[in-house]
């Protein structure tokens, strides 16, 4: 526990009792007697809690705190008071105090108190955190791709719910982003995005993590401590990886998104929380649930909207808006001026495969921006798996290649044969999910079933 707890109170030996019992509990404490040196800590150290005596021998308290506040807002100041001097607590809890107690002082009130504080402030800074990093310049590039039009259509469309929504996408392809953009065209757009990746986080703390606990739930548990989900409170949840999930917390977060209550581990009591859900996964859900790995009553919760992003190699035409939006953003980080790309390096931007996808093609511009010694960036700048790359087979570009036409050529077979290879492209961009084969085609599952039976393609699906 790294807290740092500053003591302002002229009374020695009471200021050294809360001390000791303070650093029991296992906080940093410091201990001060004048106004001026209670200041002095603030100003050239890292508080993160003040109990503040009311009467000091060389100023008023009330116009310490009103110094403290001046110098950081959100520190929490806890005033400490005689019996007649209620009224002047009461007149500091209006200037912003978190609390105030009575004199003489209860140690065990005065540490659950500064527990309550302390966790009071590590939410607010965490709030400003994430609300800071969804303010950053993250741009949501629809650009002329028609499946990503019709992906920005419905996410205006439900944004003003609360409808639960759920993401595909293979990984780099934006599924946050567009979680954000969700969030931010919402009713909740002046509340937190609170973003957990279920597959970073060590199995044994994700449901603490998530749901948080109380004191004594289990050995290091010596204060209650409140979950994302809690954080997230009146805002966005999102929840990437969500097929990462064991199936026990699958059952407790099921819970959860049926009643609109969470309880912390170790709790007995149900904290109603109201907040929108959206999740995200590079996998297909539905095989999951048929080998037993995910619940399908928790996919039909989280799935009552489903947004399918396509892989960056069918959105080819998107690509030199991408390139630009990340010229102009390491610009800005890096106090560089390249200009753009020569016109070749664009042509093998286009025509790599991107397996990474949208993330894959950030850290190159990154990269090449870093190596780049002119206004422009030059195939000398971009990796050699790029340079060296076989020309992309994806159709949505119109790069496919026709094969030449010479005299007596049989048409019909031609084409079937294009239709054979964009079909088993498809397929394989879709990781042989039909559904999202017929989608990305342009044609009904029907059509797509007729087309694999005609040509006597061979499919897992």
């Amino acid at each position: 526990m790294n807290d740092r707890i500053l003591i302002v109170d002229d009374e020695e030996t009471l200021s050294y009792f809360i001390k000791e019992s303070l650093e029991e509990k296992g906080y940093q404490a410091i201990a001060t007697h004048t106004a001026e040196e209670g200041l002095d800590v603030v100003t050239r150290q890292q508080v993160d809690l003040v109990l503040l005596d009311l009467k000091l021998p060389d100023g008023d308290g009330l116009d310490v705190l009103y110094e403290i506040r001046k110098a950081d807002s959100n520190l929490p100041v806890i005033v400490l008071t005689g019996h007649a001097g209620v009224e002047s607590a009461v007149q500091a809890m209006k200037l912003g105090a978190y609390d105030y107690l009575e004199k003489p002082i209860n140690l065990e009130e005065l540490s659950i108190t500064a527990a309550k504080a302390l966790e009071s402030r590590a939410m607010r800074q965490e709030i400003q955190r994430l609300r800071l990093q969804q303010d950053k310049d993250q741009q949501f590039i629809v650009g002329d791709n028609k499946q990503m039009q019709e992906v920005m259509r419905l996410v205006e469309r439900v944004a003003p719910t609360k409808a639960s929504v759920l993401i595909l996408g293979e990984s780099g392809t934006g599924k946050e982003v567009v979680a954000q953009a969700m969030h931010r065209l919402g009713p909740r757009a002046n509340k937190g995005f609170v973003p957990i990746n279920c597959a970073a986080i060590p199995d044994s703390l994700v449901e603490t993590e998530l749901f948080g606990y109380e004191e004594g739930a289990f050995t290091d548990a010596r204060r209650p401590k409140p979950g994302l989900i809690e954080l997230a409170d009146g805002g966005t949840l999102f929840l990437d990886e969500i097929s990462t999930l064991k199936p026990e917390l699958q059952a407790k977060l099921l819970r959860f998104l049926e009643t609109e209550t969470v309880r912390r581990v170790g709790g007995i009591k149900d904290i109603p929380i109201d907040l929108r859900v959206v999740a995200a996964t590079n996998r297909d859900l539905r095989q999951a649930i048929q080998s037993g790995e995910f619940r399908e009553d928790l996919y039909y919760r989280l799935s009552v909207v489903v947004v399918d992003l396509p892989p960056l190699r069918v959105r080819v035409e998107d690509i030199d808006k991408f390139v630009a939006a990340f010229i102009a953003d390491f610009n800005k980080a890096t106090f560089k001026n390249v200009q753009g790309i020569a016109d070749d390096a664009l042509r093998l931007l286009r025509r790599y495969e991107w397996p990474g996808n949208v993330r894959e093609l950030r850290n190159v511009i990154e990269r090449a921006m870093i190596l780049c010694s002119g206004d422009l960036i030059n195939v000398g700048d971009l990796p050699a798996e790029i340079i060296s790359a076989e020309p992309s087979m994806a159709f949505a570009g119109n790069v496919v290649p026709i094969p030449p036409v010479s005299e007596g050529v049989d048409m019909e077979a031609m084409v079937a044969g294009l239709k054979k290879r964009m079909i088993l492209e498809a397929l394989a961009q879709t990781q042989g999910n039909k559904s999202r084969a017929a989608r990305l085609l342009g044609v009904s599952r029907d059509q797509l079933n007729y087309s694999i039976q005609k040509y006597g393609l061979q499919t897992e699906q």
